[in-house]
């Protein structure tokens, strides 16, 4: 009997070679800490050049720094001078006080009221100070205080108007004139034409019977207004008033005024001596 003996090879060989060649490539693939460390220095060391260099190149240059300076320093003094122009100097002090809207007050006197320093640079001009002097005025019921730049200080005012007036009789000090306000300004030697005279126990801007009538006068028609003569209240609610023919309205408060005003002028075409309007749903006419 005759017989091929085959070999085998042992694959314990290969396994071996195998092993090794893995070994080996993980022995390159392998960096000791020392060889780490090393990288990193190197690293970090071509990072800080590369900020040195863009600090370098973002540093200004000597003669940059230079007109910075230059130009923070001339900032400085002319915002000093322009300082000292406006608050200190007198090439922008008051030179000219203008009044407007004075009619019967008189501007000189509201000029000395006003009480502005000869020579007061504009922006230390107290306006606020200067508005609540002049009105305290008697004749002003409001003021406006501005500048006019570069020397000018205007002061407008709106002068009270009367409505009303009263007489303080014997003894007293004269007749007084009374605004839409109950506020009385003013004292004159001789009753107004054209005005209506107070009959009440007191008259003052504090007073709620004063102020009343006083709106009630405020929006009379002007043509009713024209031909009243005298008027009397003792309740904010009872005012009434005298005509020129001698007819007595009896008007109530300041509500309803256009109704009663109405209502007022169709009664007055019928004979009568006191005509009551204070409820012009129920008008009544007395002889």
């Amino acid at each position: 009997m005759t017989g091929t003996r085959q070999r085998r090879r042992s694959p314990a060989p290969r396994a071996g070679e195998e092993q090794r060649a893995a070994l080996a490539r993980e022995r390159r693939g392998r960096r000791t800490e020392e060889e780490r460390q090393r990288t990193r220095a190197r690293t970090s060391a071509r990072s800080g050049r590369s900020k040195r260099a863009a600090a370098r190149k973002s540093r200004p240059t000597r003669g940059k720094e230079i007109r910075r300076r230059w130009v923070a320093l001339l900032t400085v003094v002319t915002l000093a001078a322009l300082g000292y122009l406006l608050f200190f100097s007198s090439l922008l002090s008051v030179k000219t006080i203008e009044v407007q809207g004075a009619k019967t007050v008189s501007a000189d006197q509201i000029r000395a009221t006003a009480q502005v320093p000869p020579g007061q640079p504009m922006l230390r001009a107290d306006v606020d100070g200067i508005r609540d002097r002049v009105a305290q005025m008697p004749g002003i019921a409001t003021v406006d205080v501005s500048r006019s730049w570069p020397t000018t200080l205007e002061i407008a005012v709106t002068e009270r108007t009367a409505i009303a007036f009263f007489d303080s009789g014997p003894g007293g000090d004269g007749v007084h004139l009374v605004d839409g306000g109950g506020v009385v300004f003013k004292t004159v030697k001789t009753r107004p034409a054209g005005l209506p005279e107070l009959k009440l126990p007191k008259v003052s801007e504090d007073d709620p019977v004063t102020r009343a009538v006083t709106a009630v006068l405020g929006v009379l028609p002007e043509q009713l207004l024209k031909q009243t003569k005298t008027v009397t209240a003792k309740t904010p609610a009872s005012v009434e008033f005298t005509l020129s023919t001698g007819k007595t309205v009896r008007w109530g408060n300041a509500e309803n005024t256009d109704r009663k005003a109405k209502v007022l002028a169709a009664l007055l075409t019928q004979q009568g001596k006191i005509y009551d309007v204070s409820a012009p749903e129920l008008p009544t006419i007395t002889s």
